[in-house]
């Protein structure tokens, strides 16, 4: 009999949750786990991952902002014939992403879990299993998990095959990189931290950051059409990813703002312009946003009677934008 390309059901009954163990404990707030394979791809291959095409895989996943990053550059960028991509499942317990029907089989090894990967690089590897998961074909292992690497690479490494759009472009990189720091540590990660604080005081003080870097965000969006003036760059994918999980997953899950991001309506204009580029829209599935928020609650969410009330909220992203006489 052949074996099925796709992995079981999710069974929480038979194997429990994915969390506890992997960095995502109950009841100690949220403290983002290792990603231990930390390879670089660049166009001359000094780092040993030689940029070229066809020889790269990316395992990613609908619901997820650090994975989404990884396929929208690939997009941008002009990469889609030259790095492919496939999708794990949405949900998991704690055997960890899997491959199924409903988002396909793993295309390059018939894994039915992503864990197979990291065993192949790593025999025994004890630790989480994420995505984005960028896989080489050459040496038959996993070059990187660390989601802010992959995107750089994508947007730098590969200019010989892709367009002429810059998205991380040297003079700018040292305030790119200062944004990108207050941004991942306030509103990316933000999010998760607010989930799960684990006393009131805690709790206030990181939601109340979050609310006041959009707060800074929606003025500093009021006279440019993006971050950086009129191109797009690798601060807007890093930002807009979060934006769009907001009033669906974020905010319903962690309770952040009484405000939705509708509420700042340059923010709420800016994330619909980029939503209307196809790199966004077309790596963009809003019904898997929704998974933050349903049972079982991820493992590092805290819930607590001082959490604000707050529901999921469905925009409507095609209504006009408006932005494009700014620069």
């Amino acid at each position: 009999m052949t074996q099925s390309p796709y992995a079981g059901p999710v069974d929480y009954d038979t194997y429990g949750e994915y969390g506890p163990g992997n960095g995502f404990e109950r009841g100690k707030g949220f403290d983002r786990p290792v990603y231990p394979f930390q390879g670089r791809i660049t166009a001359d291959g000094s780092s040993g991952f030689k940029a070229e095409p066809g020889r790269y895989h990316l395992y990613v996943g609908w619901f997820c902002p650090w994975a989404q990053r990884t396929a929208i550059v690939r997009s941008l960028k002009g990469l889609d014939g030259v790095v492919s991509l496939s999708y794990v499942d949405d949900v998991r317990d704690s055997r960890g992403w899997a491959f199924r029907a409903s988002r396909g089989a793993d295309p390059v090894n018939g894994f039915r879990f992503l864990r197979e990967a990291y065993e192949a690089t790593e025999p025994g590897y004890p630790g989480h299993i994420s995505v984005p998961t960028l896989w080489d074909r050459t040496t038959g292992k996993v070059v990187s998990n660390n989601f802010p690497d992959i995107t750089l690479d994508l947007g730098t490494a590969f200019d010989e095959w892709g367009n002429e759009l810059v998205l991380y472009p040297e003079a700018l990189r040292p305030e790119i990189d200062a944004l990108n720091e207050q941004v991942y540590e306030t509103v990316n990660n933000g999010t998760y931290r607010v989930a799960g604080a684990t006393t009131r005081e805690d709790y206030e003080r990181l939601r109340h950051l979050l609310i006041a870097t959009l707060e800074q965000l929606d003025e500093r969006l009021a006279d440019r059409r993006f971050l950086f003036g009129d191109q797009i760059t690798e601060a807007d994918v890093r930002l807009w990813v979060t934006l769009a999980r907001f009033d669906l997953g974020y905010n319903p899950l962690a309770k952040v703002s009484e405000r939705r991001l509708v509420d700042f309506p340059n923010l709420w204009a800016y994330a619909r312009d980029l939503y209307q580029t196809p790199a966004f829209r077309e790596t963009t599935d809003f019904d898997s946003f929704t998974h933050f928020s349903e049972e079982p609650k991820p493992s590092f969410f805290n819930d607590a009677s001082w959490r604000i009330a707050v529901e999921p909220h469905r925009a409507d992203w095609d209504a006009p934008h408006g932005r494009e006489k700014l620069g």
